[in-house]
């Protein structure tokens, strides 16, 4: 699936993308400032630390690989035929990933705005619109979002998909962190077909 040759997190070590990254007692302890952040995802999820692994990995991952990411992870919820404007969410940031300009950002946004609860195909599509450009109308001057809003919303969506079911946490963990790693290696992150 992956090869190391393509490897889209950049930075040498973990110390540098764990700045600003709100990580657990136990995950702080386990980072060493030499660590390099496969090794330390590597630590994170050999200790069950999932929650602290996302966050990180969320950080870590360009953008526009860090909303693929979380596409794939919303797209594993079963779908809500209740709730077509979910999946009008999630196409509208896969399209931001698929081609990452302003338009398909602004289409993101107003898919995001569609859909009315919180859920995770909602906070995939802020995070491909907090991607860059400006938050206000396009005609406003300029108001850049936080250099963190498409991690955290990233982040946060993931969490928010597993935890939608507390009986399959556990497996959901392990498989969205799979496929984030996955893409991290230079992988699609594209999760084999279930039975």
């Amino acid at each position: 699936m992956a090869t190391t040759e393509k490897l889209k997190i950049t930075a040498a070590t973990a110390q540098e993308l764990s700045t600003g990254v709100l990580l657990s007692g136990e995950a702080q302890a386990v980072l060493d400032p030499a660590m390099p952040p496969l090794a330390f995802l590597d630590a994170l999820s050999a200790r069950d630390l999932y929650a602290d692994a996302v966050q990180f990995l969320s950080r870590a991952l360009p953008k526009r690989e860090a909303v693929w990411w979380s596409c794939l992870c919303a797209r594993d919820l079963p779908a809500d035929d209740k709730q077509p404007e979910l999946g009008g969410g999630l196409s509208a940031a896969e399209a931001w990933v698929y081609k990452p300009n302003e338009d398909n950002r602004r289409k993101a946004e107003k898919a995001a705005n569609a859909i009315k609860a919180s859920h995770p195909a909602r906070w995939t599509a802020m995070a491909a619109f907090w991607s860059g450009g400006s938050l206000g109308p396009p005609d406003a001057p300029e108001a850049k979002p936080a250099e963190d809003f498409t991690a955290k919303a990233v982040a946060g969506a993931i969490l928010m998909a597993v935890a939608l079911d507390p009986l399959e946490s556990m497996a959901r963990n392990k498989r969205f962190l799979a496929y984030g790693l996955d893409i991290a290696k230079g992988g699609t992150g594209r999760p084999p077909a279930r039975p």
